[in-house]
Formats: structure tokens, sequence, C-alpha cells
């Protein structure tokens, strides 16, 4: 998880704006809150700013936060967007999970709700930047001209990019589901073998020069 979340809260009652700031920069260490009285000042912050989160209210004079959910999900398709509503209603969480929002939370007396929503934003901010790892991880595998698959702890792959389906003559759709002893090629040894199966069935991540071809090769 990064060093600090910057947080956008768009509330426009703003007592309760500063209170949740207090709480959650106290719950969090990492937490940096900023406030916006309404949806379009809330805009204004996107556009200067980074975020890594927003916290909305539902009902507001000028837009409701479902509203500045679809407006912002237009520019910030990725963004976590919560809605921290004092209105829960079905009506309100079905419109709003339609529309994208990442979590629904109504609003509640005391101050365990400060709690659950600080865990809330944790958990939006971490699943996002594990996403995006994801997909930077995917497009440097894919550029790479190394044949590379992908193999769960059972030491079944998972995945193989391009380079694997043009080295190895395998495409990914017969590759996937089997495991690597597909690509026996004889030029290997015993302890070859041995050595990647434990990095495989141990799960970790093994690299080496390897000469396969269509066949079948030692189980572990």
């Amino acid at each position: 998880m990064k060093a600090g979340i910057e947080i956008l809260h768009v509330e426009d009652d703003p007592d309760f704006a500063d209170l949740t700031a207090t709480f959650l920069e106290q719950t969090d260490e990492r937490f940096s809150v900023e406030t916006a009285p309404n949806p379009n000042i809330g805009l204004q912050k996107l556009q200067n700013d980074e975020f890594d989160c927003i916290v909305s209210d539902y009902d507001m004079p000028e837009e409701n936060g479902i509203e500045f959910l679809k407006t912002v999900r237009e520019e910030y398709p990725e963004l976590p967007f919560i809605l921290f509503t004092g209105k829960g209603s079905e009506a309100v969480a079905s419109e709003a999970i339609s529309t994208g929002v990442t979590d629904y939370l109504q609003k509640e007396r005391g101050t365990d709700q400060y709690t659950v929503l600080a865990n809330r934003i944790d958990n939006a901010v971490e699943a996002t930047h594990a996403r995006r790892e994801r997909e930077r991880f995917k497009t440097a595998v894919e550029a790479t001209k190394h044949s590379v698959y992908i193999t769960d702890r059972d030491g079944v792959i998972q995945y193989v990019n391009s380079a694997f389906e043009d080295i190895t003559g395998y495409p990914a759709e017969e590759a996937v589901g089997s495991t690597p002893r597909i690509l026996k090629s004889g030029e290997h040894d015993s302890e070859y073998y041995e050595e990647m199966w434990e990095a495989i069935l141990d799960g970790e991540t093994w690299r080496n020069e390897f000469i396969g071809c269509r066949g079948g090769y030692p189980d572990p």
C-alpha cells in the first residue's frame, strides 16, 4: 500500500465534513482529507490535484451524489468512489451500484462509523492499486520476447504470454490448464526439472533458460 492516501470528501454540511476529516486522519495516519462543499468544487479539485479516493454525500442541494458519481466516472472510471450518505434506501443503493460506485455506506450515530469508513477507503484503494499493478505487470509480460508462463501452487499453468505461444507452438487455450510437462525436449537433466518443480510447488518464481518442444516431461 502507498505511504499516503489522499481523500476528497464532498459534503455540504461543513461541521460534518470537518468531523469526518478529523476522525479519518486520526484513524489512519496515511489519510489526508480535503473537503469540498459541493460537486462542482469537488470536480475543480479533481482537475487540480490527484486523489486516491472520493467520499461523497448523497443528498446535496445542487447535485446529488449519484449525479456527481456519473460525472466522475466519465473522466475517472477507476477512481474509488464511496457514497457516504444519510439517505439509506434500496433504490439509492441499487442506482449507485449500477452507476459504478465502489462502495456504499449509510451514516449512523456515533464514532464507529468513521472506523468502518476508514476500512472501506483502505480496502478500495488497496484493490485499485493491486489491479493497476496487475495491469502493468501483464503489459510488461506481453511486451517481452521471452516465453513466460505462470502456474498455481500445483504447477498448473494459469497464464501464458504471446511469446510463449510463438516459441512453443502451444496456443494459450491449449497450454492453460496443463502443466509445464507438456514441453519436454530431452535437453535437460533430472536435476534441472527437480529444481524447477521445487520452486513451482513452493510458490516461488522460477527463472532459467529452457529448451522445450511438444511432448511431455517429468512429473514433480
